[in-house]
Parts: structure tokens; C-alpha cells; sequence
């Protein structure tokens, strides 16, 4: 590539790289990246409140997977008392 190939390359890049962050410097732009991270900020919100339910919801499931546990040795012992008073 000759030289002022380039340079035309680096000066049509320079030119699309200076117009490129006006644009995304806009007034019209700021409105976009202002609804944009308000939407992200909703969907975060709902998120964790998803997140919870399911913490929550995960709890209970180990209390009652403990109680039933419990329960279960319970049982276990009374029947190895039983056997025990048996022989």
C-alpha cells in the first residue's frame, strides 16, 4: 500500500472516529443511554426480588428437610430402644 493510501486510511479514520463520538456525545444519544440504564436498572430490581423468592423459598425447604431428618431419628432410636429391650 503506497503512502497515500495510507494516509487516506488514517484520515478517513480519524474523520469517522471524531463524527462516531459526536454522535455518541449527542443530546440524542444521552436520552438513549438514560433510558437504557434506567430499563437495566428495573430489570436488576426485579431480578432480586426473584433472587429472594427463591432464598426464600430454599429455606424453607432445608427446615423442612432438617425437621424430617429429626423425625426420621427419632424414629431410629426408638426402635433400636425397642430392640434392645427385646434381647
Amino acid at each position: 500500500m503506497s503512502i497515500k493510501g495510507k494516509i487516506a486510511l488514517f484520515l478517513g479514520g480519524t474523520l469517522f472516529g471524531t463524527a462516531g463520538l459526536r454522535i455518541l456525545s449527542g443530546r440524542d444519544a444521552r436520552k438513549v443511554y438514560r433510558h437504557t440504564t434506567a430499563a437495566v436498572l428495573r430489570c436488576r430490581d426485579e431480578v432480586m426480588k426473584q433472587v429472594e423468592l427463591v432464598q426464600e423459598a430454599c429455606s424453607d425447604i432445608l427446615a423442612d428437610a432438617k425437621q424430617i431428618n429429626e423425625e426420621r431419628a427419632k424414629e431410629a432410636e426408638a426402635e433400636y430402644i425397642e430392640e434392645s429391650a427385646q434381647v
